[in-house]
Formats: structure tokens, sequence, C-alpha cells
């Protein structure tokens, strides 16, 4: 297995990333890629790894969806209860990383992370499919469970219990946002010269840009 995985390699030769070509703003410049991504109809194309820490400095990775970004960050959703919530009360950093590999593209953001106004989060859980706002009901993130028969009748019981669409958002969910200050723009090129493009926040709210070695 690990020859044939030394054997895995391809050439990227899809395109170059110069600074006169970019944005100056990196959240425009996001907003552009992800355009691009979802224009060429990319599986899942706002999908992104959150990295996040507890109190010691150990680090997790999962995946989760984007909802939304902005000029003050980026958002996602979930449990506040899970163990990522957990581990951002304590520890308000994070890193997201956006994989666009048929572009042969990735985003790195770092930044401070926080809840978003309750209200912000109740508009956008009004606009998730039923089951989506049973599920957020039904699960308690990140606990252990006898089994999938639990789940499932849990939330048949919730099925049930609200009949028509005025299913209430649980209180231990919600959104954060990712405030960045840190962004990284990789484009794949020939022979591992990959090109590399870094924003770093200025304290005067502005952005320095500069290109890293591959």
């Amino acid at each position: 297995m690990n020859q044939s995985l030394a054997r895995l390699r391809r050439e990227y030769v899809r395109g170059a990333l110069n600074k006169a070509d970019v944005n100056p703003d990196p959240l425009k410049q996001f907003q552009r890629w992800l355009g691009e991504a979802i224009t060429a109809q990319l599986p899942e194309p706002n999908a992104m790894a959150l990295a996040t820490a507890d109190r010691t400095g150990r680090p997790y990775a999962r995946v989760v969806l984007l909802k939304e970004c902005d000029a003050d960050g980026f958002v996602f959703y979930t449990n506040y209860r899970s163990d990522k919530g957990q581990q951002m009360a304590a520890n308000p950093h994070a890193a997201l990383l956006f994989s666009w590999l048929e572009l042969e593209r990735q985003v790195r953001v770092e930044g401070t992370v926080g809840k978003i106004p309750p209200v912000e989060s109740e508009a956008y859980f009004r606009t998730r499919p039923r089951e989506s706002r049973l599920g957020s009901l039904a699960s308690r993130q990140s606990q252990v469970v006898a089994s999938r028969q639990v789940l499932d009748e849990r939330f048949q019981a919730l099925n049930a219990q609200y009949p028509d669409d005025n299913i209430p958002m649980p209180y231990h969910w919600g959104g954060y946002r990712v405030q960045p200050e840190m962004l990284e723009f990789w484009q794949g090129r020939h022979g591992r010269m990959h090109d590399r493009l870094r924003y770093r926040r200025r304290t005067d709210g502005g952005w320095l840009l500069e290109r890293l070695e591959p």
C-alpha cells in the first residue's frame, strides 16, 4: 500500500495566481473563488474543514458547511454543546480549509470565532428543511448513544410532537462566525512550485498581501 501511495502523483497545470490579478480585499477574493467553484459544479463547494483546539491546545478537525460569507467573516451552524462548541467556548480561535481539488485550489483561513446573534440563527433556522430542523432537536451532538434505534425513535417522537411547520429552534443550537485575521490562497503549479498569496490583517484594519514560497 505504501509503495502505491508513493506513486500517486499529478501535475497541477490549470492556472496561476498573481498579485496583480487578485482583489485587495481577501473576502471579495474568496467570494470570487467560491463562485467559480459553484459554477464549476463541484460537489459541496461550501464544505470546509474546521479546526479547533481545547483549552490545553489539543487540536481537532472536522468538515462543516459554510452558510454565509460577507465582510464580517465566515458563518456556520452547529450544536453549542457539541465537542466543537465546547472547544470554541474554551479557546475562541479557529482555522478553516476549503479544498477545491478539481480547480487545483485551496484557501486557508485563521481567526477568532464567536456566536452570532440569536435572531440571525433563528432566521437561518426557518429556512432549513423540516427534517433538518427536527434533527437539530433530536441530536445530542457528540454524546454517546446506545443505538441508532434510540436516535430514530427520538426523531419520530419529535415528528409527531410537531406535525405542522412550527418547529422551535433549540436554544443550544446556532451560528458561529469566524472573523479572519489571515487568509491564504493556494493555486497548484507545475513541479510543485505552487502559488501562495497570503493576506494578513493590519492594525489599521486593512490587509497586507504577501507571496509565500511553495
